[in-house]
């Protein structure tokens, strides 16, 4: 033990920040929530770290280990995967490049102090540790996870998965995917409620048990930091949520933002030289080593032969050698925007905050006391060149398609602010479709290579009509919109035209099917836990998916084989008879959610609203993984934020000895929430445990 806090020590000393831990205090309320005060932001953050470490250090280290390139050493292949990318992507050798220049000597304290809080931690608690040589972390470590975490989040991934497994050939319109497993945001302003209030709903749709999974928190500092909301493991701020004037929530947009190149080899067997603009460069060579655990503590080594070019990362399949242009691999500054979004007071200070524009990705909804409401569809797009089509593989031999790390300025990119219509919402649809009918933004007032995508939503389409329902809403009307579980009818998805035909198969056509088919034409749509045919719908369309990622495809803008129909129903069918012994159980009776010793039927499908999507569990029934899971909603006045209202799916704690790890579980199911404050004074007096951090 002695030992332990000789290496707490040095690890303080390294971090070399006057920081007091008795200065800071951690106030938990009633749900376990974690409360920080401190006089300045840097020791906020520092109780910002130990908070969330005591919560789930088990998980908080995972960033840090994709930082350090040994995720694969811990978790085996799974991990390997995301140390080879962060390698092919030399996301270290940007963050090296870029530390200095990109942040503040103000921020730069604040990550030396989350830093710091970590280091202390794990000193304090090495059998916590999940690997030797991990800690301490530093600064650029945590910035190092973030931008590897940003450019992933810009669907970075989805272009590397086509060009390692050489499924490039046609490439479909941009931002189709399978189906959106996104978010949810919602501002509603003043004039369109009874309570002439603005509202605004941050209802994301993270998944449920990973190091991307929310943690809510509230930090308060002397100089202006007052914020409640929630971040992920490595986070040095809230992403999402409200301080005393404002409030925001991100949803994840599939906008073109990335480009494929196809290089031209030299003809000479072994000479790994391209042609670019009539001259032969050589690629640089980078040779990925990595470790990866296969059983206990036992480990292989691993080598993979990747390659860098004018246009980015490079890959080699067997069509060829792919190269990669990625703006989120070219800003590594996201940690610091979110800070100054946390402390904006006003729409104007929050643009301020957004024309940094260190974001890759991530559309914003946006709702003040003021009464404004806001959408941005952001994200760093390209200026190119409007004589090449940028919907495909781009020709890698000319450097007139390879765009400067320069990008469209904020005032150019596509937003609404206050329409008429008194709302704006993102589900990850087009952005095209954000606000009322007679409010959206036109596509022919952007260029097609800017990369904008185009197409509905079944989420947003469900949303419209519910919104067509009201002249004005009253705050419980706010939460039924959220809540809707239905799906709209004919079935409908953005990325499958012929999703209905699940709807419409003929008994005659499938006699095998015909009792399934009957009562599945019963179906009205309901996601609701004790709707006796949406189980039918919940295994077919998880066949269909599995399906289409098992035959290679990623993206779709068109229909799908018909095949897939009936063999998905025979799917369902077979699995309700094997494992329940009919066909009309209730959805809840399929789906559980489950934390510890709680099990609950849960209701919610694909692409509604209030969405779920499910793993296998046991006994043939499925649990809940990925879908609602931190929801807000908030209120403002004249005066200021008026209503936090908060539920996590689970708890605080990630620790199943805690009291908090499944105490939410309840709230969440019966689609109820807790108040929340910002006021310092209500918290430390209810508070049911009050602390300084060691």
């Amino acid at each position: 033990m002695l030992l332990c806090h000789c290496w707490a020590t040095a690890v303080w000393a390294q971090d070399n920040l006057p920081i007091d831990p008795e200065r800071i205090t951690i106030a938990r309320d009633t749900w376990g929530v974690a409360h920080i005060f401190a006089p300045t932001d840097a020791e906020v953050a520092y109780g910002l770290a130990w908070a969330h470490a005591e919560d789930n250090f088990e998980l908080v280290q995972y960033p840090m280990l994709i930082a350090k390139g040994k995720l694969g050493r811990y978790l085996g292949k799974n991990g390997a995967t995301i140390d080879a990318v962060a390698y092919l992507l030399d996301v270290r050798s940007l963050v090296e490049a870029r530390y200095e220049t990109t942040f503040s000597p103000a921020f730069k304290k604040i990550l030396q102090a989350y830093a710091a809080g970590l280091n202390r931690y794990a000193a304090l608690h090495p059998k916590e540790v999940h690997l030797k040589g991990v800690f301490p972390i530093t600064p650029k470590d945590i910035v190092t996870a973030y931008t590897v975490s940003t450019a992933l989040i810009s669907n970075v991934h989805i272009d590397i998965a086509r060009m390692f497994e050489n499924t490039l050939g046609a490439l479909p319109s941009p931002g189709q995917l399978t189906l959106s497993e996104g978010s949810n945001g919602i501002a509603i302003a003043s004039h369109r409620t009874d309570e002439g209030k603005a509202f605004l709903l941050s209802n994301s749709h993270q998944p449920l048990r990973s190091h991307l999974s929310w943690y809510e928190v509230h930090v308060q500092s002397e100089e202006g930091w007052n914020f409640l909301g929630a971040t992920f493991c490595g986070g040095v701020t809230p992403f999402v949520g409200t301080n005393p004037h404002l409030g925001w929530t991100h949803c994840v947009n599939y906008n073109n933002y990335h480009d494929v190149y196809q290089l031209e080899m030299h003809p000479d067997k072994g000479d790994l030289r391209y042609r670019y603009d009539g001259a032969w460069l050589p690629l640089e060579e980078r040779i990925w080593k990595g470790k990866v655990k296969i059983l206990g503590f036992l480990t292989i080594g691993v080598r993979r032969k990747f390659y860098k070019s004018k246009h980015g990362p490079v890959v080699k399949n067997k069509s060829g050698y792919y190269a990669l242009r990625a703006p989120g691999l070219m800003r590594v500054g996201a940690s610091e925007q979110w800070y100054h979004m946390n402390k904006a007071t006003d729409l104007k200070s929050f643009k301020a905050a957004m024309e940094l524009q260190e974001h890759p990705s991530l559309s914003t909804i946006y709702a003040d006391q003021a009464g404004n409401i806001y959408f941005l569809d952001n994200g760093l797009f390209p200026q190119r060149d409007p004589g090449y089509h940028w919907d495909g593989i781009l020709p890698g031999d000319t450097s007139a398609v390879v765009w400067a790390p320069e990008f469209a300025p904020l005032d150019s990119l596509l937003f609404v602010e206050n329409p008429p219509s008194g709302y704006v919402y993102h589900m990850n649809n087009s952005g095209f479709n954000c606000t009322g009918p007679d409010d959206q933004p036109s596509p022919s007032n952007f260029p097609p290579q800017m990369g904008y995508v185009i197409g509905d939503g079944a989420r947003h389409l469900q949303f419209q009509d519910l919104m067509a329902q009201y002249d004005t809403l009253s705050y419980a009307d706010f939460k039924t919109i959220k809540y809707n579980n239905h799906l709209k009818l004919p079935l409908y998805t953005r990325t499958i035209q012929n999703w209905d035909l699940l709807r419409q198969l003929s008994p005659a056509e499938h006699p095998d099917l015909a009792d399934i088919i009957a009562e599945f034409k019963k179906w009205e749509g309901s996601g609701a836990a004790d709707n006796r045919q949406a189980a039918i719908f919940a295994l077919a369309s998880q066949y269909i998916i599995d399906r289409m990622r098992s035959d290679g495809i990623w993206d779709l803008s068109g229909a799908i084989p018909f095949d897939y129909y009936p063999n998905a129903m025979r799917y369902a069918k077979k699995h309700l008879i094997k494992h329940f012994g009919r066909l009309d159980i209730p959805l809840g009776d399929l789906q559980k959610h489950v934390r510890g010793d709680k099990v609950y039927p849960i209701g919610g499908l694909p692409e509604s609203i209030s969405a779920m999507y499910t793993i296998p569990w046991k006994k043939g029934m499925k649990q809940s993984d990925l879908g609602d899971s931190y929801i807000l909603f908030a209120t403002y006045g004249k005066e200021g934020v008026e209503r936090i209202e908060t539920v996590h799916c689970y708890g605080t704690s990630n620790r199943p000895e805690s009291p908090h790890y499944n105490d939410q579980v309840e709230l969440y199911i019966n689609q109820q929430t807790k108040s929340m404050t910002l006021d310092k004074a209500t918290i430390l007096q209810e508070a049911k445990k009050t602390y300084h951090p060691e």
